[in-house]
């Protein structure tokens, strides 16, 4: 793991010195003219390049099962991603199905996945999702328009090159919605009912540094500083991810985003509030400390200082300029009940709440996010 700005350019080296002799690398159009230098340079090595930028939103299966189409007869000895969270799962998922005997759809849940064949190397372009840190890749399976997880060891890349140099050129609506998803990563995992000393203390961290420095990173992107924190931020989130993983909030928000194509930030953001108020009477002392590493005075009693956090949060989307309810999007009212029967078939994740989330609850909750 190498973190740092600048830090892209010693992934180039470390590539030359692996003298592989074929690298798929997995991105987004609007990062290959920064990318470029590394390109030629791997080129001018004798390495041979295939680029891939197809992923332009959160993938779905039929998605994958079209790369895999693309890429397979290529069969590179690395893969490559470079960019946000959908292309860093997309590129795991590459990285374990080139040469797998296993088919998409033997692999979609814990574990089931027995091995990957190929080197993986992630680089995350936004601070957000973390993937380049943990052994998830989500897709929407176009059969159901369900989310769904794959989740092994074997997705966690071989190496993790984090220049916050990289985030630098992404745009203030994005740079809020991937921080949020992270700061959630981070919040959720220390307020899971499975939380565990160890990953407190990145859960802690990263919430303190994203909410220190996520205002500034949007409204002024040219502040590498603000950038570099949020970077790490980000990186904790991801840390959390394997161990602890996400709750309620990410349960609900999967919805949003199979039935509205929302972002999983934006989703996040929006739902965090509510479920934080929600949570709180089933772990007032934990919702306490989030309000202390979000940077809140503490209050007369836990409860208090609980929900000082909840109104940190609304500030920090407010401040941010993302839509703090559902109403302010393109999302009628009357699809609440099916995103409510939709997020309850994300076990793997209600499970892990502090609160037993019902149906009825979640149709409260998203009533309130209205």
């Amino acid at each position: 793991l190498i973190f740092g700005k600048g830090s892209l350019a010693s992934l180039t080296d470390e590539l030359v010195a692996l003298s592989p002799a074929k690298v798929l690398l997995v991105t987004i159009e609007p990062l290959l003219i920064s990318l470029q230098p590394l390109i030629e340079k791997l080129q001018s090595n004798g390495l041979e390049i295939l680029v891939d930028t197809s992923i332009t939103q959160e993938p779905s299966f039929d998605d994958f099962k079209a790369l895999m189409a693309k890429v397979s007869p290529f069969n590179s000895d690395v893969v490559l991603g470079i960019g946000g969270g959908s292309v860093l799962d997309i590129a795991k998922l590459v990285a374990a199905q080139l040469e797998s005997e296993q088919s998409l759809e033997d692999i979609v849940g814990i574990g089931l996945l027995k091995g990957r064949k190929k080197k993986l190397i992630c680089v995350p372009a936004t601070s957000g999702t973390g993937s380049e840190a943990s052994p998830n890749a989500i897709l929407v399976d176009n059969k159901d328009n369900q989310k769904k997880g794959i989740i092994s060891p074997f997705l966690v890349p071989d190496s993790v090159y984090v220049d916050p140099l990289l985030t630098m050129s992404v745009p203030p609506a994005i740079t809020a919605a991937t921080g949020l998803d992270a700061l959630t990563h981070c919040l959720e995992a220390y307020t899971n009912k499975f939380a565990q000393p160890f990953i407190d203390m990145y859960a802690f961290e990263g919430m303190r540094l994203i909410a220190a420095n996520i205002v500034t990173a949007v409204k002024n992107g040219a502040d590498e500083e603000a950038r570099t924190q949020v970077a790490m931020g980000s990186l904790l989130g991801g840390f959390c991810l394997g161990p602890v993983n996400t709750a309620g909030v990410h349960a609900l928000s999967y919805p949003l985003g199979s039935m509205f194509h929302l972002a999983h930030g934006l989703s996040n953001a929006l739902l965090l509030p509510y479920v934080m108020e929600f949570n709180i009477p089933a772990a007032p002392q934990r919702y306490a400390d989030v309000a202390l590493a979000l940077g809140c005075s503490p209050g007369a009693n836990p409860g208090e200082t609980a929900f000082k956090g909840v109104e940190k949060i609304r500030e920090l989307i407010k401040e941010c300029g993302i839509p703090a309810r559902l109403s302010e999007l393109d999302i009628p009212q009357s699809a609440i009940p099916s995103m409510a029967e939709d997020a309850m078939k994300i076990t793997r994740l209600l499970k892990n709440n502090p609160r037993l989330i019902t149906l009825e609850d979640a149709i409260a909750i998203y009533t309130a996010a209205y």
